[in-house]
């Protein structure tokens, strides 16, 4: 497999961007580890290993810059799979080598973020069908085991599951569970789960977007099957008089608390164009809700189980991490317009001494604790300049972003091509090789081919 060098380069006439850009830049560097001689990129801040929630999706971010630790983020995960089909929900490097755990599926943000890397790889078709056979025998484990009361939705059985940590709602529920049978004895598990069903979404649209690469004649069956998880998750877990998607509890009952996994279900594609319009305009941009100083709390600020702890709680207070998957989620609906606020209120909380921990205080909009260099933040930091102000590729298309009101460039290098953006604050231009193939107002994002021929614009 031929990996090209990568590069990234931004530079702008406001220093505090540019130092904001900078220091996340050196110390995400510190971050790249030796995995059993395969360099990847850990979570950080405190976190040493790589873990399923986070790091294809962060290696994937850090393609521009490091293309091989990217690589190895998500192989490491598709190597290590069970003969079952389940994928780790982490991998730790130990002295007598890796160490794949089954004992959560600590999230899934995985399956768009590996196709991606396709196109970074130049298309290489030896990965693309390691890809397909892994999510395939993956989604094929999850309905065979966490589906046990054939309600149609699956199942989280312990608070890592879903990666969310300190979280109230879960009651007295397992931390971890190892078990290919459901916890029994617990107030609230199994709970039929919005995240472990949209797992099947991401994983089976994925499979229909690589089928129509392969043309292996299952692009159709795959989006059939990826569209009736999403009407399960219509008809059990969307609730149409409050604009939500909510879980289930063991009992089948709805569990009542506001959570902005429904922006998780937006990074998969799960919701429709209409149920994303309205969790965004009645609570995403809810100033009582998720649109506190420091946007995007992990529950509603007015839920009775909100609980604005600092350290590492999904209770409450706002997360890197989730900052980071914003982006995906707002763009799959069109809500590009909301980015630059977002990034706004993370930057100011962040502050000017760039110190990048893993949540923040939604109500004083600044960071909460003090352990710096988590990886999501920061990387998050750097996807919001380059969706703002640089040059994005994803899969097929080159995204062109000038938010404007000020002169920046940005350069990103692949192999033997250049794609810059030079911005006045007013207009941009973008070249390939140094052949102009945009020039463009301001406050648009411009959509290309990778040769550079327009395909559509999006306002900023």
């Amino acid at each position: 497999m031929f990996i090209s060098e990568t590069r990234t380069l931004f530079e702008t006439k406001s220093a505090n961007l540019q130092r904001l850009y900078n220091v996340a830049e050196s110390k995400c560097r510190l971050n790249l580890r030796d995995f059993a001689g395969r360099r990847v990129l850990i979570e950080g801040g405190g976190y040493n290993k790589i873990w399923l929630e986070t790091q294809p999706m962060g290696g994937e971010m850090y393609a521009g810059r490091d293309l091989t630790a990217a690589l190895n983020n998500s192989l490491l995960f598709m190597e290590l799979q069970r003969g079952d089909g389940r994928i780790p929900g982490s991998i730790e490097n130990q002295p007598n080598g890796l160490a794949a755990q089954f004992n959560k599926f600590q999230g899934f943000f995985f399956a768009a973020p590996a196709l991606n890397l396709y196109y970074w790889l130049g298309r290489d078709k030896a990965y693309l069908n390691q890809l397909y056979d892994c999510l395939a025998r993956f989604d094929e484990y999850l309905w065979r085991v966490r589906d046990s009361d054939g309600d149609g939705c699956l199942e989280s059985w312990c608070v890592t599951d879903t990666g969310e940590d300190g979280a109230v709602r879960y009651g007295d529920a397992p931390f971890w569970w190892t078990e290919d049978v459901p916890p029994t004895g617990y107030s609230v598990v199994p709970i039929a789960s919005m995240d472990v069903t949209g797992f099947s979404v991401s994983a089976r649209d994925t499979l229909a977007d690589i089928s129509n690469i392969l043309q292996n004649g299952k692009a159709d069956e795959w989006r059939e099957k990826a569209n009736d998880v999403r009407a399960r998750i219509r008809s059990r877990l969307w609730i149409d008089d409050r604009g939500a998607c909510f879980d289930r509890d063991r009992g089948g009952r709805i569990m009542p608390t506001l959570l902005h996994n429904n922006l998780r279900l937006m990074y998969w594609r799960c919701l429709s164009q209409g149920m994303a319009g309205r969790f965004v305009s009645e609570h995403l941009l809810n100033p009582d809700e998720f649109w506190t100083r420091a946007p995007l709390p992990s529950v509603a600020a007015n839920d009775p189980l909100f609980r604005n702890n600092s350290g590492n709680d999904w209770s409450g207070q706002p997360e890197g991490l989730t900052y980071q998957r914003a982006i995906r989620a707002l763009e799959n609906y069109g809500y590009e317009t909301l980015l630059a606020p977002i990034a706004d209120r993370f930057f100011a909380a962040i502050g000017s001494d760039c110190i990048f921990t893993q949540q923040f205080d939604p109500f004083v909009g600044r960071r909460s604790g003090d352990i710096d260099g988590y990886g999501p933040s920061m990387l998050a930091t750097l996807g919001y300049i380059e969706h703002l102000y640089g040059v994005h590729m994803e899969r097929e298309e080159l995204w062109w972003s000038a938010r404007g009101g000020m002169e920046c460039e940005f350069t990103l290098t692949i192999g033997d091509k250049t794609f810059a953006l030079r911005g006045s604050g007013e207009r941009y231009e973008g070249t390939i090789n140094g052949r102009q193939v945009i020039t463009a107002e301001s406050g648009f994002r411009v959509v290309s081919d990778h040769n550079g021929n327009i395909i559509r614009r999006i306002r900023l």
